[in-house]
Order: structure tokens, then C-alpha cells, then sequence
């Protein structure tokens, strides 16, 4: 293929100044993705290449795994059912992460719906297009004593860890993270699913510092029926979810977002007043919506030091009124 002169002009400006940016040779990969998009790609489709490598994934999708597998590795992880182990698929070597959910532990603690809600939800978000925002699952299976889950290996550790030992992030930082989280919670409530845990302890990050969603054992499907129970974590959960016997729907990720993304600025929950762990008292002021230090910015206190664009953009997410709020303006 030729290449247009736009291209090469661009590589020869900065060669000229003896500069070698990290884009230089963008606009060629831009032209030859431009070019396999065409007449290369739709001769791939009416190949036997093509139909061969169908042939190979379903083979793939359907093929019954077990331990053997797998090279696992060290805990990376602890849940309230099992841990989490860095792993290696033998065939391939890729790197996964290994979830293990002890069945005992399942049945003890009467689980089993919670552990097959959870392989329901994965199953939704990963198939189809997958969102690079979501930590997904590619195999599931399970052994005598477990049950087993391999999604996407995240080793740079969570937000939380982040925001303790570092402090709280910047508007900039912010935003970076905020506009990935937003691409995550968009892929699931198009499958009409709402996440209803959003918190930074949730929200992942991988080796290049990219961040995904995970953890979807409180994730619930709306498309048959709306949700009424009051499931999440104290300070980050939306009014209608507290309120005892009200449907709501995706409408509540939103403000569990405004909370978050308050959260990664402050350090607290926007409904933290004086540092208070009582989750009553929490809940009482979520409902109430009102704080009783800074300054009040309608329906949310937000401190002075906020940006004019970051105080709406949260007195937006932080809205009771779901007909008002950032996000979803009452449709979901």
C-alpha cells in the first residue's frame, strides 16, 4: 500500500529537528488499520482462515477445563468465599487471575445465590464486545471443593490502597480514573445491569495504570424486574436504594459514583460527618442529604476548594431526585 503524503510529512518534520515523539508513527498505523478495515479483512471473512479459526474458538468456548490447566501462582487476593491466585494457562501461557469460592464456605454461610449471581453477571458483561473498563471472566469451571472463575489478571492493586497510602487524588487524577469507571458502568447497564457497589476498594488497576471494575457479586439484572433490596456499602448507597421497598434501577450507580468520585477527592464519604463509622447515621444523612461543613451547593455540601465544573458535576451525581441526576436523568 502507498502511504499519503500527509504521513510522511509528518515523520519528516520531526526527523528534521532530530525528535523522536512516542506518536511518530501513528498516522501510518492509522492508514494501514484503515487499509485491513477494507478489501484485506473482507477477504479474511470468505477465506478458510476464517472459518477455521471459528472453528478453533468454539472449540475453545466449549472445552472442559480443570485445575491441570492451569500454573497457579501466589494470593493475590482474600474474599468472604475463597481467594484469588495469579495464574497461567499452560497451552497459551497467559497470565490470568484464578477466583476460587470455597463450596463449604458457600453453603455455611448460605451463598449459593450470591456465587451463582455472581457467575451470571460475569457471564453478561463478557460476552459480546468486551469493555476494557471491567475486569472479565474468560473460563469458569469447578472441582470437587470449588468453584472457579479466570478473569483478567489486575496487579497495580485498588483505589483504596491508592488513596491510603498516597492520599486523596487531584481534579486531574480524577477525571482520568472517572472517565473509565463511567465506559464500565455504560457496558453494563446497556445489558441492563446495575452494579450497586461501586467504591474505590472495587475499582482496579492494571500494569499501565488503566483501571477496571470488578467484583460483581452485588450486581443485579433489571430488565425483567427492578430491584428493591437495600444491598451495598454504607456511604456510597443511593437514597431509593435505602429506602425500604422502593424499585430502583441503574439510576443508583450514578450516585454511588458521585460518592466515589467525592471520595477520591476528600478521603471521606460526602455523608461522613465528623469522621462518624455509625452506618445508621450515615444511611440518615444519605436520606437527609444535607452535610454541615463547607459550603452548601443546593441539594450537597461541597468544600470551597472544589472547581465551579467539579461542584456540578457532583451536586449533578448526588441528586435525590433520579429525574434531576447526572447520568441518567430519571430513564436508568
Amino acid at each position: 500500500m502507498d502511504y499519503s503524503k500527509e504521513c510522511v510529512a509528518h515523520v519528516q518534520k520531526y526527523l528534521m529537528k532530530h525528535e523522536v515523539p512516542p506518536n511518530l508513527f501513528e498516522p501510518y498505523i492509522e492508514e494501514i488499520f484503515q487499509h485491513l478495515r477494507g478489501e484485506p479483512f473482507k477477504n479474511f471473512l470468505e477465506s478458510d482462515k476464517y472459518t477455521r479459526f471459528c472453528q478453533w474458538k468454539n472449540l475453545e468456548l466449549n472445552i472442559q477445563l480443570t485445575m491441570n490447566d492451569f500454573s497457579v501462582h501466589r494470593i493475590i487476593g482474600r474474599g468472604g468465599f475463597g481467594e484469588v491466585y495469579g495464574c497461567r494457562k499452560a497451552d497459551t501461557g497467559k497470565m490470568y487471575a484464578m477466583k476460587c469460592l470455597d463450596k463449604k464456605r458457600i453453603k455455611m454461610k448460605q451463598g449459593e445465590t450470591l456465587a451463582l449471581n455472581e457467575r451470571i453477571m460475569l457471564s453478561l458483561v463478557s460476552t459480546g464486545v468486551d469493555c476494557p473498563f471491567i475486569v472479565c471472566m474468560t473460563y469458569a469451571f469447578h472441582t470437587p471443593d470449588k468453584l472457579c472463575f479466570i478473569l483478567d489478571l489486575m496487579n497495580g492493586g485498588d483505589l483504596h490502597y491508592h488513596l491510603s497510602q498516597h492520599g486523596v487524588f487531584n481534579e486531574a487524577e480524577m477525571k482520568f480514573y472517572a472517565a473509565e469507571v463511567i465506559l464500565g458502568l455504560e457496558h453494563m447497564h446497556k445489558r441492563h445491569i446495575v452494579y450497586r457497589d461501586l467504591k474505590p476498594a472495587n475499582i482496579l488497576l492494571d500494569e499501565h495504570g488503566h483501571v477496571r471494575i470488578s467484583d460483581l457479586g452485588l450486581a443485579c439484572d433489571f430488565s425483567k424486574k427492578k430491584p428493591h433490596a437495600s444491598v451495598g456499602t454504607h456511604g456510597y448507597m443511593a437514597p431509593e436504594v435505602l429506602s425500604k421497598g422502593t424499585g430502583y434501577d441503574s439510576s443508583a450507580d450514578w450516585f454511588s459514583f458521585g460518592c466515589m468520585l467525592y471520595k477520591l477527592l476528600k478521603g471521606h464519604s460526602p455523608f461522613r460527618q465528623h469522621k462518624t463509622k455509625d452506618k445508621h447515621e450515615i444511611d440518615r444523612m444519605t436520606l437527609t442529604m444535607r452535610r454541615y461543613e463547607c459550603t452548601v451547593f443546593q441539594n450537597v455540601e461541597l468544600p470551597e476548594s472544589f472547581s465551579p465544573s467539579l461542584k456540578s458535576l457532583l451536586e449533578g451525581l448526588l441528586q435525590r431526585d433520579i429525574n434531576k441526576r447526572l447520568g441518567c436523568k430519571g430513564r436508568g
